[in-house]
C-alpha cells in the first residue's frame, strides 16, 4: 500500500501540483459566490484602481469563458510559494485588489507565516489587511454585506497566518525535542560506556593482580614442591582465563550498537564477596572479614554491586601497594542506617617473599572508587596515619 504522505514528503512537487490544483477548484467557487453578491475578500471594483488597472490589463475581471488567466497563474504561482514565500505572498496580495484570489493569498500567508521570520510575517500581514479599510472607505454604504465582506477578510488572514504561526511553533518544539532527545541519548550512552569503563579497571586490575602475585611467587620460589608449583600454575590459568572472560564480556557491551539497561556484563552481588575474599586469600593475602548487617536480603541490587567493587578495587590496591601486608574488611549496617565498610592495613609492613612483577599503580584507583560511591549517592573517606591507611565508605541500603 502507497504511503501518500511519505511520497509527498520525499516529492514536494507532488503536494504543490496538489495545492495548486485545489486552490483553482476553491477560487473558482469564490469567484461564483463573488458573482452572485457574496464576498469574502475585499475587491476595489467600480473604483479608481479598478479603471487604471483595467486601461493597462485589459483582461476582464470575472470569470468569463473560464474566466481570466490572472487566477489561474496566481494557483499556478503556488508552487513557488516554499522557494519564494515573501515575494509570492505580497505579488498575490498585490494582484487581489482586483481579481478574485482570496484561496492564493491565504495558502500564501500560510506559507509566510511557516517559513518566514516574524518581521516579514507581520508586514506581509498587515499588506494583506490593508485592502480592508480602504474598502470600507470606498464602499457607497456600510450595508450589512460590505461589513460580513470586511470581517470575512480579516477572519480568514488572522486564521491563515494564526495557522501558520501555529504549525511553525509545533515544527519548531518537534525539532527542539529531537534535539533534546539526541542529546539525552548521547550524554546516555555516554555515561554507560563510562560505566564500562570503570568495570574494565576494576575487573581487570583485579584479575591481573592476582596473576601477578601468584606468577612472582612461583618465580621466587622456582625449587617448590611439584605439588605446590602444579598448584600455583592451575591458579595462574584459572585467572588468566576469568581475565579473558570478563574481556569479552566487557567488549561486548563496547561493541553494541545501541547502549541500554540490558547491553551490560554480567553484575556481581554481595553473595560474590566470599569468592571475593577466597580469591586474595589463596593469592597469599592475610585478611580478617567481619561482617555484621541486618536483614541483608533487603540490599538494593546497586549498593550491593557498589560494595562489591569498592572491596575488589580496595583489594587490589592493596596488593599492588602493601603486598604482604594484613588487610582488615569491615561491613556493617542494615535497612535504617545504611552500609558502611572500612577497610585498613597498615603502610610499612614488608612482605615476607617479595612478588616480582606486581601491576603498578595507575593513580585511579580511588578516583574510580570516589566515582562509584557518588553515583550511589554516598560518601567516601581515605586517610593516612602514622602506621596504617584507613578507607571508609558509606552506602544508602536502598539505593
Amino acid at each position: 500500500m502507497i504511503d501518500v504522505r511519505k511520497a509527498w514528503r520525499e516529492r514536494p512537487g507532488l503536494a504543490d501540483l496538489a495545492v495548486a490544483a485545489a486552490a483553482v477548484a476553491l477560487t473558482v467557487l469564490v469567484a461564483r459566490a463573488q458573482q452572485s453578491g457574496l464576498s469574502v475578500y475585499p475587491q476595489l471594483a467600480g473604483s479608481a484602481p479598478q479603471r487604471v488597472l483595467s486601461a493597462v490589463l485589459p483582461i476582464g475581471w470575472g470569470f468569463g469563458y473560464l474566466g481570466s488567466v490572472v487566477p489561474l497563474l496566481a494557483c499556478a504561482a503556488l508552487c513557488l510559494r516554499r522557494r519564494h514565500p515573501a515575494g509570492v505572498a505580497v505579488t498575490l496580495v498585490v494582484l487581489s485588489v482586483g481579481w478574485p484570489l482570496a484561496v492564493p493569498v491565504l495558502i500564501a500567508l500560510f506559507t509566510v507565516a511557516t517559513a518566514c521570520p516574524a518581521r516579514t510575517t507581520w508586514s506581509i500581514t498587515a499588506a494583506a489587511l490593508v485592502p480592508v479599510p480602504v474598502y470600507l472607505l470606498l464602499a457607497p454604504s456600510l450595508d450589512p454585506l460590505t461589513l460580513a465582506t470586511a470581517v470575512s477578510a480579516l477572519t480568514l488572514v488572522a486564521g491563515a497566518v494564526g495557522w501558520g504561526l501555529a504549525v511553525s511553533g509545533l515544527r519548531e518544539r518537534a525539532v527542539r525535542a529531537e534535539t533534546e532527545a539526541a542529546m539525552r541519548a548521547e550524554r546516555a550512552q555516554q555515561h554507560a560506556r563510562e560505566e564500562v569503563a570503570r568495570e574494565m579497571h576494576d575487573v581487570l586490575a583485579h584479575r591481573l593482580s592476582l596473576l601477578s602475585m601468584h606468577a612472582g611467587a612461583l618465580e621466587y620460589h622456582p625449587g617448590a614442591p611439584p605439588e605446590q608449583l602444579a598448584q600455583a600454575v592451575g591458579v595462574i590459568r584459572h585467572s588468566a582465563t576469568q581475565a579473558l572472560e570478563d574481556l569479552q564480556d566487557v567488549l561486548k557491551v563496547l561493541r553494541a550498537p545501541i547502549v541500554s539497561d540490558h547491553t551490560e556484563p554480567p553484575q556481581p552481588t554481595r553473595l560474590d564477596v566470599t569468592r571475593l575474599i577466597e580469591e586474595s586469600r589463596a593469592a597469599g593475602a592475610e585478611l580478617q572479614l567481619r561482617e555484621r548487617l541486618d536483614d541483608p536480603a533487603t540490599m538494593s541490587p546497586v549498593t550491593a554491586r557498589t560494595a562489591y567493587r569498592l572491596l575488589q578495587e580496595a583489594l587490589t590496591n592493596h596488593r599492588k601497594h602493601a603486598p604482604g601486608a594484613p588487610v582488615s574488611l569491615d561491613l556493617a549496617g542494615g535497612p535504617r542506617e545504611g552500609l558502611s565498610i572500612q577497610v585498613t592495613n597498615p603502610l610499612h609492613i614488608a612482605p615476607a617473599h617479595p612478588v616480582r612483577g606486581s601491576v603498578p599503580g595507575s593513580g585511579q584507583g580511588l578516583i574510580g572508587m570516589k566515582e562509584r560511591v557518588d553515583l550511589a549517592g554516598g560518601r567516601l573517606h581515605h586517610h593516612t596515619t602514622h602506621t596504617d591507611f584507613h578507607l571508609d565508605v558509606w552506602l544508602p541500603w536502598t539505593a
